[in-house]
Protein backbone atom coordinates (compact mmCIF):
# COMPACT_ATOMS: atom_id res chain seq x y z
CA UNK A 1 0.00 0.00 0.00
CA UNK A 2 3.23 2.81 1.09
CA UNK A 3 4.51 1.80 -2.24
CA UNK A 4 1.27 2.27 -4.16
CA UNK A 5 1.22 5.32 -2.51
CA UNK A 6 4.48 6.63 -2.74
CA UNK A 7 4.03 5.76 -6.82
CA UNK A 8 1.08 7.83 -7.23
CA UNK A 9 2.82 10.75 -5.24
CA UNK A 10 5.90 10.28 -7.59
CA UNK A 11 3.97 10.27 -10.63
CA UNK A 12 2.06 13.27 -9.59
CA UNK A 13 4.88 15.24 -9.30
CA UNK A 14 6.83 13.79 -12.50
CA UNK A 15 3.16 14.75 -14.07
CA UNK A 16 3.18 18.35 -12.54
CA UNK A 17 6.81 18.94 -13.67
CA UNK A 18 5.84 17.69 -16.87
CA UNK A 19 3.30 19.69 -17.38
CA UNK A 20 5.32 22.74 -16.22
CA UNK A 21 7.80 22.31 -18.43
CA UNK A 22 5.41 21.55 -21.25
CA UNK A 23 3.46 25.51 -20.25
CA UNK A 24 6.95 27.19 -20.12
CA UNK A 25 8.47 25.84 -23.41
CA UNK A 26 4.53 27.28 -25.11
CA UNK A 27 5.28 30.57 -23.65
CA UNK A 28 9.05 30.99 -25.06
CA UNK A 29 7.62 29.59 -28.52
CA UNK A 30 4.08 32.02 -28.02
CA UNK A 31 6.62 35.14 -27.40
CA UNK A 32 9.17 34.25 -30.19
CA UNK A 33 6.41 34.35 -32.47
CA UNK A 34 4.69 37.51 -31.63
CA UNK A 35 8.52 39.11 -30.93
CA UNK A 36 8.85 37.87 -35.56
CA UNK A 37 4.81 39.68 -36.04
CA UNK A 38 5.27 42.57 -33.78
CA UNK A 39 4.42 44.86 -37.30
CA UNK A 40 0.52 42.68 -37.30
CA UNK A 41 0.40 42.37 -33.39
CA UNK A 42 0.97 46.43 -32.21
CA UNK A 43 -1.90 47.66 -34.74
CA UNK A 44 -4.30 44.55 -33.82
CA UNK A 45 -3.77 45.37 -30.24
CA UNK A 46 -3.90 48.96 -30.60
CA UNK A 47 -7.34 48.20 -32.25
CA UNK A 48 -8.35 46.10 -29.74
CA UNK A 49 -7.25 49.04 -27.17
CA UNK A 50 -9.26 51.39 -29.04
CA UNK A 51 -12.70 49.87 -29.47
CA UNK A 52 -12.48 48.36 -25.43
CA UNK A 53 -12.72 52.23 -24.54
CA UNK A 54 -15.08 53.08 -27.52
CA UNK A 55 -17.66 51.02 -26.69
CA UNK A 56 -19.22 51.88 -23.44
CA UNK A 57 -20.09 54.80 -25.67
CA UNK A 58 -22.01 52.50 -28.31
CA UNK A 59 -23.63 50.50 -25.22
CA UNK A 60 -24.84 53.89 -23.93
CA UNK A 61 -26.42 54.89 -27.22
CA UNK A 62 -28.28 52.33 -28.01
CA UNK A 63 -29.50 52.43 -24.32
CA UNK A 64 -30.95 55.72 -25.12
CA UNK A 65 -32.82 54.40 -27.83
CA UNK A 66 -30.26 55.41 -30.60
CA UNK A 67 -30.28 53.10 -33.50
CA UNK A 68 -27.77 50.78 -33.90
CA UNK A 69 -26.14 51.52 -36.81
CA UNK A 70 -26.66 55.48 -35.96
CA UNK A 71 -24.74 54.75 -32.72
CA UNK A 72 -22.44 53.11 -34.52
CA UNK A 73 -21.35 55.38 -37.32
CA UNK A 74 -21.36 58.50 -34.25
CA UNK A 75 -18.73 56.32 -32.32
CA UNK A 76 -16.73 55.81 -35.53
CA UNK A 77 -16.50 59.26 -36.45
CA UNK A 78 -14.99 59.63 -32.83
CA UNK A 79 -12.48 57.35 -33.18
CA UNK A 80 -11.70 59.24 -36.45
CA UNK A 81 -11.11 62.28 -35.05
CA UNK A 82 -9.05 60.98 -32.33
CA UNK A 83 -7.06 59.67 -34.44
CA UNK A 84 -6.93 62.58 -36.69
CA UNK A 85 -6.34 65.11 -34.11
CA UNK A 86 -3.36 62.63 -32.57
CA UNK A 87 -1.76 62.45 -35.96
CA UNK A 88 -1.86 66.54 -37.09
CA UNK A 89 -0.62 67.02 -33.22
CA UNK A 90 2.07 64.93 -33.55
CA UNK A 91 2.33 65.64 -37.29
CA UNK A 92 2.86 69.63 -36.48
CA UNK A 93 4.80 69.32 -33.00
CA UNK A 94 7.36 65.89 -33.93
CA UNK A 95 8.79 67.07 -36.78
CA UNK A 96 9.74 71.00 -35.70
CA UNK A 97 11.07 68.71 -32.70
CA UNK A 98 13.12 66.54 -34.18
CA UNK A 99 14.28 69.52 -36.28
CA UNK A 100 15.29 71.47 -33.22
CA UNK A 101 16.50 68.27 -31.50
CA UNK A 102 20.32 69.18 -32.13
CA UNK A 103 19.93 72.93 -30.67
CA UNK A 104 18.19 71.72 -27.64
CA UNK A 105 21.23 69.31 -27.21
CA UNK A 106 23.57 71.93 -27.58
CA UNK A 107 22.27 73.90 -25.20
CA UNK A 108 21.97 71.19 -22.94
CA UNK A 109 25.09 70.44 -22.99
CA UNK A 110 26.10 73.75 -22.91
CA UNK A 111 24.20 74.18 -19.19
CA UNK A 112 25.96 71.24 -18.11
CA UNK A 113 29.15 72.12 -18.47
CA UNK A 114 27.95 75.63 -17.08
CA UNK A 115 26.95 73.54 -13.73
CA UNK A 116 30.23 71.99 -13.47
CA UNK A 117 32.27 75.52 -13.45
CA UNK A 118 30.04 76.68 -11.24
CA UNK A 119 30.75 73.67 -8.97
CA UNK A 120 34.04 73.47 -9.70
CA UNK A 121 34.32 77.60 -8.58
CA UNK A 122 32.62 75.99 -5.44
CA UNK A 123 35.58 74.02 -4.64
CA UNK A 124 33.04 70.87 -5.16
CA UNK A 125 34.98 67.90 -6.94
CA UNK A 126 33.43 66.86 -10.33
CA UNK A 127 34.38 64.97 -12.90
CA UNK A 128 33.44 66.71 -15.99
CA UNK A 129 34.48 63.68 -18.79
CA UNK A 130 32.61 60.82 -15.81
CA UNK A 131 29.31 63.63 -15.61
CA UNK A 132 28.83 64.20 -19.51
CA UNK A 133 29.38 59.92 -20.05
CA UNK A 134 26.54 59.65 -17.74
CA UNK A 135 24.52 62.41 -18.42
CA UNK A 136 24.52 62.67 -21.97
CA UNK A 137 21.99 65.07 -23.12
CA UNK A 138 21.98 63.69 -26.41
CA UNK A 139 20.91 60.23 -24.97
CA UNK A 140 18.33 61.93 -23.10
CA UNK A 141 16.54 63.79 -25.68
CA UNK A 142 17.43 61.48 -28.52
CA UNK A 143 15.19 58.54 -26.64
CA UNK A 144 12.16 61.52 -26.37
CA UNK A 145 12.73 61.84 -30.51
CA UNK A 146 12.65 58.01 -30.72
CA UNK A 147 9.55 57.60 -28.04
CA UNK A 148 7.80 60.50 -30.41
CA UNK A 149 8.78 58.90 -33.57
CA UNK A 150 7.76 55.18 -32.71
CA UNK A 151 4.10 56.67 -31.79
CA UNK A 152 3.98 58.62 -35.22
CA UNK A 153 5.09 55.34 -36.76
CA UNK A 154 2.71 53.48 -35.55
CA UNK A 155 -0.32 56.27 -36.19
CA UNK A 156 0.89 56.46 -39.75
CA UNK A 157 -0.87 52.86 -40.19
CA UNK A 158 -3.98 54.66 -38.74
CA UNK A 159 -6.24 53.35 -41.87
CA UNK A 160 -5.10 49.75 -40.71
CA UNK A 161 -5.62 50.72 -37.45
CA UNK A 162 -9.30 52.50 -37.62
CA UNK A 163 -10.75 49.27 -40.13
CA UNK A 164 -9.64 47.08 -37.42
CA UNK A 165 -10.84 48.98 -34.86
CA UNK A 166 -14.72 49.34 -36.83
CA UNK A 167 -14.77 45.74 -37.20
CA UNK A 168 -14.26 45.12 -33.75
CA UNK A 169 -16.80 47.41 -32.55
CA UNK A 170 -19.30 46.36 -34.99
CA UNK A 171 -18.56 42.35 -33.91
CA UNK A 172 -19.01 43.73 -30.05
CA UNK A 173 -23.07 43.91 -30.61
CA UNK A 174 -23.23 40.46 -30.81
CA UNK A 175 -20.65 39.57 -28.49
CA UNK A 176 -23.47 39.49 -25.16
CA UNK A 177 -25.31 36.94 -27.09
CA UNK A 178 -21.96 34.79 -27.92
CA UNK A 179 -21.33 34.92 -23.61
CA UNK A 180 -24.58 34.06 -22.93
CA UNK A 181 -24.46 30.86 -25.44
CA UNK A 182 -20.76 29.82 -23.81
CA UNK A 183 -22.80 30.25 -20.46
CA UNK A 184 -25.62 28.21 -21.27
CA UNK A 185 -23.48 25.49 -23.08
CA UNK A 186 -21.57 25.65 -19.72
CA UNK A 187 -24.57 25.09 -17.66
CA UNK A 188 -25.40 22.17 -19.76
CA UNK A 189 -21.87 20.45 -19.00
CA UNK A 190 -21.24 21.87 -15.29
CA UNK A 191 -23.16 23.48 -12.64
CA UNK A 192 -20.47 25.38 -11.42
CA UNK A 193 -22.00 28.68 -10.96
CA UNK A 194 -19.06 31.06 -10.43
CA UNK A 195 -17.46 28.94 -13.72
CA UNK A 196 -20.43 30.42 -15.64
CA UNK A 197 -20.04 33.53 -14.69
CA UNK A 198 -16.20 33.78 -15.09
CA UNK A 199 -16.18 35.48 -18.80
CA UNK A 200 -18.63 38.74 -17.63
CA UNK A 201 -16.76 38.83 -14.93
CA UNK A 202 -13.54 39.27 -16.88
CA UNK A 203 -14.76 41.51 -19.32
CA UNK A 204 -16.10 43.86 -17.41
CA UNK A 205 -13.29 44.17 -14.89
CA UNK A 206 -11.29 44.94 -18.19
CA UNK A 207 -13.58 47.39 -19.26
CA UNK A 208 -13.89 49.02 -15.81
CA UNK A 209 -10.18 49.11 -15.72
CA UNK A 210 -9.37 50.72 -18.98
CA UNK A 211 -12.16 53.26 -18.67
CA UNK A 212 -10.98 54.88 -15.73
CA UNK A 213 -7.56 54.55 -16.30
CA UNK A 214 -8.69 56.30 -19.78
CA UNK A 215 -10.63 59.08 -18.13
CA UNK A 216 -7.17 59.78 -15.73
CA UNK A 217 -4.99 60.15 -18.15
CA UNK A 218 -7.24 62.59 -20.36
CA UNK A 219 -7.52 64.68 -17.44
CA UNK A 220 -3.78 64.27 -16.69
CA UNK A 221 -3.30 65.33 -20.50
CA UNK A 222 -5.29 68.22 -20.59
CA UNK A 223 -3.86 69.86 -17.20
CA UNK A 224 -0.35 68.78 -18.51
CA UNK A 225 -1.07 71.15 -22.02
CA UNK A 226 -2.96 73.98 -20.06
CA UNK A 227 -0.39 74.52 -17.57
CA UNK A 228 2.69 74.04 -20.04
CA UNK A 229 0.69 76.73 -21.83
CA UNK A 230 0.47 79.19 -19.58
CA UNK A 231 4.20 78.82 -18.52
CA UNK A 232 4.80 79.18 -22.66
CA UNK A 233 6.75 75.99 -23.20
CA UNK A 234 7.11 74.99 -26.44
CA UNK A 235 4.54 71.98 -27.64
CA UNK A 236 2.61 71.73 -24.77
CA UNK A 237 0.13 69.77 -26.67
CA UNK A 238 2.93 67.46 -27.71
CA UNK A 239 3.72 66.99 -24.16
CA UNK A 240 -0.25 66.85 -23.24
CA UNK A 241 -0.19 63.64 -25.62
CA UNK A 242 2.69 62.20 -24.39
CA UNK A 243 1.54 62.60 -20.43
CA UNK A 244 -1.69 60.93 -21.68
CA UNK A 245 0.01 57.52 -23.35
CA UNK A 246 2.33 57.56 -20.41
CA UNK A 247 0.28 57.90 -17.85
CA UNK A 248 -0.75 54.47 -18.39
CA UNK A 249 2.24 53.30 -16.79
CA UNK A 250 2.09 53.85 -12.96
CA UNK A 251 4.60 56.14 -11.23
CA UNK A 252 7.62 55.77 -14.01
CA UNK A 253 5.31 56.88 -16.59
CA UNK A 254 4.42 59.88 -15.17
CA UNK A 255 8.57 60.28 -14.37
CA UNK A 256 9.17 59.37 -18.35
CA UNK A 257 6.32 62.50 -19.51
CA UNK A 258 7.81 64.74 -16.89
CA UNK A 259 12.30 64.38 -17.95
CA UNK A 260 11.93 66.10 -21.68
CA UNK A 261 9.40 68.40 -20.47
CA UNK A 262 11.62 69.42 -17.85
CA UNK A 263 15.00 69.50 -19.95
CA UNK A 264 13.08 71.60 -22.26
CA UNK A 265 11.91 74.20 -19.49
CA UNK A 266 15.32 74.41 -18.31
CA UNK A 267 16.70 75.62 -21.55
CA UNK A 268 13.80 77.80 -22.38
CA UNK A 269 13.16 79.37 -18.63
CA UNK A 270 16.29 78.14 -16.07
CA UNK A 271 16.33 76.83 -13.22
CA UNK A 272 13.34 78.32 -10.48
CA UNK A 273 10.45 78.04 -13.52
CA UNK A 274 11.67 74.36 -14.13
CA UNK A 275 11.53 73.94 -10.36
CA UNK A 276 7.96 75.16 -10.61
CA UNK A 277 7.17 72.97 -13.38
CA UNK A 278 8.55 69.87 -11.77
CA UNK A 279 6.47 70.55 -8.71
CA UNK A 280 3.67 71.34 -10.63
CA UNK A 281 3.74 67.86 -12.33
CA UNK A 282 4.71 66.18 -8.79
CA UNK A 283 1.87 67.34 -7.83
CA UNK A 284 -0.65 66.30 -10.46
CA UNK A 285 0.72 63.06 -10.40
CA UNK A 286 0.35 62.49 -6.49
CA UNK A 287 -3.04 63.31 -6.84
CA UNK A 288 -3.93 61.56 -9.92
CA UNK A 289 -2.41 58.26 -8.58
CA UNK A 290 -3.11 58.64 -5.15
CA UNK A 291 -6.41 60.08 -4.84
CA UNK A 292 -8.43 59.56 -8.04
CA UNK A 293 -7.50 56.87 -9.58
CA UNK A 294 -7.92 54.43 -6.26
CA UNK A 295 -11.18 55.84 -5.21
CA UNK A 296 -12.42 54.63 -8.79
CA UNK A 297 -10.62 51.63 -9.58
CA UNK A 298 -9.80 49.77 -6.35
CA UNK A 299 -6.94 48.22 -4.58
CA UNK A 300 -7.60 44.89 -6.27
CA UNK A 301 -6.62 46.04 -9.34
CA UNK A 302 -3.12 47.36 -8.84
CA UNK A 303 0.05 46.21 -9.90
CA UNK A 304 3.03 45.90 -8.28
CA UNK A 305 5.77 48.13 -8.70
CA UNK A 306 8.43 45.53 -9.75
CA UNK A 307 5.48 44.11 -12.17
CA UNK A 308 5.43 47.13 -13.64
CA UNK A 309 9.19 48.23 -14.26
CA UNK A 310 9.55 44.55 -15.65
CA UNK A 311 6.59 44.60 -17.58
CA UNK A 312 7.53 48.02 -18.96
CA UNK A 313 10.88 46.28 -19.90
CA UNK A 314 9.01 42.89 -21.80
CA UNK A 315 6.60 44.73 -23.49
CA UNK A 316 8.86 47.23 -25.01
CA UNK A 317 11.21 44.27 -25.61
CA UNK A 318 8.64 42.14 -27.36
CA UNK A 319 6.54 45.17 -29.13
CA UNK A 320 8.77 48.23 -29.14
CA UNK A 321 7.73 51.97 -27.99
CA UNK A 322 3.68 51.07 -28.22
CA UNK A 323 4.66 47.58 -26.33
CA UNK A 324 5.99 50.13 -23.80
CA UNK A 325 2.69 52.23 -23.72
CA UNK A 326 0.58 49.05 -23.28
CA UNK A 327 3.22 47.08 -20.97
CA UNK A 328 0.37 47.65 -18.24
CA UNK A 329 -2.86 47.66 -19.62
CA UNK A 330 -1.33 44.10 -21.02
CA UNK A 331 -0.27 42.72 -17.75
CA UNK A 332 -3.43 44.31 -16.01
CA UNK A 333 -5.51 41.87 -18.49
CA UNK A 334 -3.34 38.83 -17.49
CA UNK A 335 -3.63 39.68 -13.71
CA UNK A 336 -7.19 39.88 -14.25
CA UNK A 337 -7.22 36.54 -16.35
CA UNK A 338 -5.08 34.75 -13.80
CA UNK A 339 -7.16 36.31 -11.21
CA UNK A 340 -10.74 34.73 -12.81
CA UNK A 341 -9.22 30.74 -12.25
CA UNK A 342 -8.35 28.92 -9.21
CA UNK A 343 -5.37 27.16 -10.60
CA UNK A 344 -3.41 30.58 -11.62
CA UNK A 345 -4.97 32.57 -8.91
CA UNK A 346 -1.59 32.19 -7.19
CA UNK A 347 0.13 34.29 -10.21
CA UNK A 348 -2.47 37.13 -10.14
CA UNK A 349 -1.29 37.77 -6.16
CA UNK A 350 2.11 37.74 -7.04
CA UNK A 351 1.56 40.29 -9.42
CA UNK A 352 -0.97 42.46 -7.25
CA UNK A 353 0.61 45.30 -5.42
Amino acid sequence: MNNNENNAAVESQTSGMFHFLLGLAAFVVIVAGMHQAQTIIVPFLLSVFIAIISTPVLFFLEKRGVPKLVSFLIVLLGVIVCIAGIVLVIGASASSFMKNLPEYQEKLNDLLISAIQWARAHKIPVSQSKILENLDPALLMGWVGSLIGGIGAMLSKGLLIFITTAFIIFETSTFPDKVEKFRLKKSEDDEDEPVKRKPNVFITKIKHYLAIKTATSLLTAVLVAVGLLAVGVDYPFLWGLLAFFLNFIPSIGAILAAIPVLLLTLIQFGVWTTLWVGVGYTALNIFIGNFVEPNYMGKELGLSPLVVFLSLVFWGWLLGPIGMLLSVPLTMTAKIACDSRKETKWIGVLLGP
